[in-house]
């Protein structure tokens, strides 16, 4: 048993370099816990206690504008980390975030993780890394509102979609592994409900996406390329 938490703990990049004892220090500190979908895990301005990594299922992370509409900051899967800001001060939490599906989440205080990196400088570099990639896909996401209309902004984010949470499948097609609804991708980007699903039914017409009978999505990433170049 002991092995498989630690076989399983290197699933996760922060931690896939360290030594077995090193494994074993982390282990000691982190506490399993299961969440129903719609679940929270925590909510926006919350006291920030614990870090968070996904062993199983996928949690969405998400902010309330002054109207109360939502908007979706992140979709995050196995093996990710969240949240991702108030290390070494007293914080909060950024965001809210509620379980998709029946997620198992390993929970590390936030104390303990910041002694943690003080002890191992390795984790610290590593850390510092997965930040810089997530202000990059920040900033390229900010860049595709601004200089892409609303079409390509949705080809942009079924291609992000197919790479994160995709499953290759005959012919070229990739079927995600996770529902996503017109109104959550809509709030992926700031859209209406009613632009995703006209521009979703244009692309199912040109055989660029399909529903699949388990109702997940397949999409042709080669096509969405040619339409994003062609339109």
């Amino acid at each position: 048993m002991a092995n498989d938490i630690i076989n399983m703990l290197r699933d996760f990049p922060l931690f896939k370099d360290l030594t077995d004892s090193e494994l074993v220090s982390i282990k000691t500190l982190l506490r399993m816990n299961t969440y129903k979908k719609g679940e929270h895990v925590f909510f926006h301005e919350e006291p920030l206690k614990c870090i968070y990594f996904i062993e199983h299922g996928n949690v969405k992370i998400y902010k309330n504008d002054i109207n109360g509409k939502e908007q979706i900051v992140n979709v995050l899967t196995k093996g990710e980390m969240f949240p991702h800001q108030g290390f070494f001060q007293r914080s909060y939490y950024p965001a809210n975030a509620v379980a998709m599906e029946q997620t198992k989440l390993l929970s590390l205080p936030i104390q303990s993780f910041e002694a943690l990196l003080l002890e191992q400088p390795s984790l610290s570099v590593k850390l510092i890394y997965m930040l810089g990639n997530l202000i990059v896909d920040l900033q390229n996401r900010l860049e595709e509102q601004i200089l892409h209309n609303s079409f390509e902004q949705i080809l942009m984010l079924l291609l992000r979609l197919s790479e994160k949470h995709g499953v290759a499948s005959d012919n070229h097609w990739i079927t995600l592994n996770q529902f996503f609804s017109n109104q959550e991708m809509a709030n992926m980007i700031g859209a209406s409900r009613e632009t995703i699903s006209r521009t979703m039914s244009q692309l199912k017409k040109k055989d660029a996406i399909k529903k699949e009978s388990t109702g997940y999505l397949s999409i042709q990433p080669e096509k969405l390329y040619q339409l994003f170049f062609i339109e």
